[in-house]
């Protein structure tokens, strides 16, 4: 039997309104549709309308990929949903890796569907704190020793990248975050924004702008995302802004 497509496909953050039409075309063509069981929630009902759903828990990523690849082996066509964009810090390379691994490169058609990123979704909602060069670091040392996060953290906050932390706080999980933050005090001056976006685009979303010397890490779980500014990044109201060069460009 030939194998049916695989479609690794990003949801966006949560909001019906940000699946990209892709990603919703993906899920049309679906006949099975697997992910973790947040996921599934996030996706529209009426995508998963008469299909096969494979629901699977948080840390079962291994189990939720062999899933959708033994489906689409079956000759159903499947999609796979990850949150954000499938490629960052999501399931397209594990499904890769897992291919591989099982010499299907050449048998599976994969096509991984990119979605809207956790990162663009909160920078919109904190206006403009990206418009400059910026680097994106998950603090979850679950996969990743610690010692080559903070290694990468220091790096960037050295360099003045604008500083996005993924996976930044969680219930077991609580001083890699003020580790985080000390390191940013060390090479911030003490009014530098920090951007907290909790639950973008979905209910019970919260934004919010605040100085790093009185930033509250009590503030953060894993259904956030936080955004430290670089030299020139500055707090407008309720906003925050990195700005671009074009004030330099013109004197």
């Amino acid at each position: 039997m030939n194998a049916a497509p695989l479609y690794v496909l990003g949801l966006g953050p949560g909001d019906g309104a940000c699946l990209t039409p892709q990603a919703r075309a993906a899920l049309e063509r679906a006949e099975c549709v697997a992910g973790y069981h947040l996921y599934l929630e996030l996706t529209p009902p009426e995508l998963l309308r008469g299909k096969t759903v494979i629901g699977t828990a948080m840390r079962h990523e291994e189990e939720r990929c062999a899933a959708a690849v033994d489906a689409a082996l079956s000759g159903r066509c499947t999609a796979l949903v990850c949150s954000g964009d499938p490629g960052i810090y999501a399931l397209a390379g594990l499904v890769l890796e897992m291919l591989e691994a099982r010499d299907l490169l050449e048998r599976v058609p994969l096509t991984v569907v990119p979605g809207v990123p956790a990162v663009c979704a909160a920078a919109a909602l904190l206006g403009a704190p990206l418009t400059h060069d910026f680097a994106c670091v998950s603090l979850s040392d679950l996969l990743t020793p610690w010692e080559t996060i903070a290694r990468r953290l220091h790096a960037a906050l050295a360099a003045d990248f604008v500083c996005v932390l993924y996976n930044p706080r969680s219930r077991g999980r609580r001083w890699q975050l003020s580790e985080a933050l000390a390191q940013a005090r060390r090479l911030r001056r003490p009014d530098c924004p920090v951007g907290l976006v909790r639950k973008a685009f979905r209910p019970g979303q919260e934004v919010g702008v605040h100085r790093l010397d009185s930033f509250d890490e009590a503030w953060v779980d894993m259904l956030s995302l936080v955004i430290i500014g670089n030299s020139e990044s500055r707090a407008l109201g309720a906003y925050m802004l990195t700005p671009r060069g074009y004030a330099r460009r013109g004197s």
